[in-house]
Order: C-alpha cells, then sequence, then structure tokens
C-alpha cells in the first residue's frame, strides 16, 4: 500500500488547497457531486457531509434535507461557512472541525453519510468507514464518490510511481477497489448496493453502502420528525 497519510500532512496540504480548490478542482469533480447529491436526496432526511470542504456541493441538495458538513481543515471549512451565509443555506445545521475517524456524533444518528473524494484522504480509510457506519441509522445509507486506483496497465503503473507525490499533495492515487470490499464484507450489516464509474473516463467511481436493519423503523422516526 506504500506510505499512509498522517493528519499534519492532510491539514497541510488542504489548507494550501483552500483559496483555489473550487476552481481547480471545482469543473473536475462536478459529475460525480451531483451523482453523490441526487443519490442522497432520494433518501433525505438528515445528511452528514463528510469532507464538505469549501462547501461547494451544499447548494445543491434539496432544501428539504437537514446537513451537517464536517472536515479537518479549518481554512477550508470557512469557505464554506461564507458560502453559507452569502447564499442563505437554512437548511445547513451545522458545520465543525472534525476527524472523520472520531465523529462527535451519537450512533445511529443521520439517515445518509456522504464522503465525496475523501476515503483516498484519510489515514485509516477502514477506521473512517467504520465511523460512517456507527453514526448511521438502519437504512441509512453511505455514499461515496472517490478515485479507485487501476487494478493492472499503464494506468496502475502511473499511480503507483506518482504517490508519493500525491501524498505531499493530501491524497492517495494508488486505493484500490479491494480495500473497500474487504471492509464492506467484514463490516456488520454492511452491503453493497452500488458501483458505478462515472464519466468522462471512468476514473472515479460512485459507490454506495447500505446498512441493513429497521428499514421500516427508519420510515417512522421520518414521519415523526417532518
Amino acid at each position: 500500500m506504500g506510505a499512509e497519510l498522517d493528519k499534519e500532512t492532510i491539514a497541510k496540504a488542504y489548507a494550501r488547497w483552500a483559496p483555489v480548490y473550487d476552481v481547480v478542482f471545482g469543473a473536475v469533480f462536478e459529475r460525480g457531486r451531483r451523482a453523490a447529491i441526487e443519490a442522497a436526496d432520494r433518501i433525505g432526511g438528515r445528511i452528514l457531509d463528510v469532507g464538505v470542504g469549501t462547501g461547494i456541493s451544499l447548494p445543491d441538495y434539496a432544501r428539504n434535507s437537514r446537513l451537517t458538513g464536517v472536515d479537518l481543515s479549518e481554512p477550508m471549512l470557512r469557505k464554506a461557512q461564507e458560502r453559507v451565509q452569502e447564499i442563505h443555506l437554512g437548511n445547513v445545521e451545522c458545520l465543525a472541525v472534525m476527524d472523520a475517524e472520531r465523529l462527535a456524533f451519537p450512533d445511529a444518528f443521520f439517515d445518509v453519510v456522504v464522503a465525496q473524494y475523501v476515503i483516498t484522504t484519510v489515514p485509516d480509510p477502514e477506521a473512517t468507514l467504520d465511523e460512517f457506519a456507527r453514526v448511521l441509522k438502519p437504512g441509512g445509507e453511505i455514499v461515496l464518490v472517490n478515485h479507485i486506483g487501476a487494478e493492472s496497465g499503464l494506468r496502475r503503473a502511473f499511480e503507483q510511481w506518482f504517490a508519493p507525490v500525491a501524498r505531499r499533495l493530501g491524497w492517495r492515487p494508488e486505493f484500490p477497489w479491494a480495500r473497500l470490499d474487504r471492509w464492506a464484507k467484514a463490516a456488520d450489516g454492511i452491503r453493497l448496493i452500488e458501483r458505478r464509474p462515472m464519466p468522462p473516463l471512468g476514473h472515479f467511481s460512485l459507490v454506495r453502502f447500505g446498512k441493513t436493519g429497521a428499514v421500516l423503523q427508519l420510515a417512522a422516526e421520518r414521519q415523526r420528525e417532518a
């Protein structure tokens, strides 16, 4: 797997990215962002956006969804807070600096957990996914959009070669599907719902995991909260 990331490197990298992130990555990541938001809005309710960054996705969620955004990078989150205030996004209930591996929320608190381009940027992806599952209600979904490393060929060779540079930029390009697959098979009550390559080249994928359990109970809770 190569050298792993650490939180200090990640925080420094994204502090540097904060002023230009939307310009550099906005168009590149747009199709994946919209696919993740559409998947989350189909469930609705209380949505946790992990790695919310500058908040570029927040205006695109349905206004009847209740949003919480967290990010490790305080400079990125300041951009998100400015966006919420400028656009008057009343459905954003909370923005907080938080470690994705140690979410400060109760068990079974959210209907959906969304992580866009996050899993390849955290030091321990499996521990992070465990936290997503912990704070997710039974019947809810974990919605990921992420680069999935190539399994063979020239792209895999390039990703392996580029990995040391990418880590200084705050992510790992050689992240294999096998890590997500192993996690889901080992996790209690987690099942894969969908894995879909995203255009234009399929380097990114939409991945949805469901948490099995009291689906009818979840629907009843939503009705009471409405």
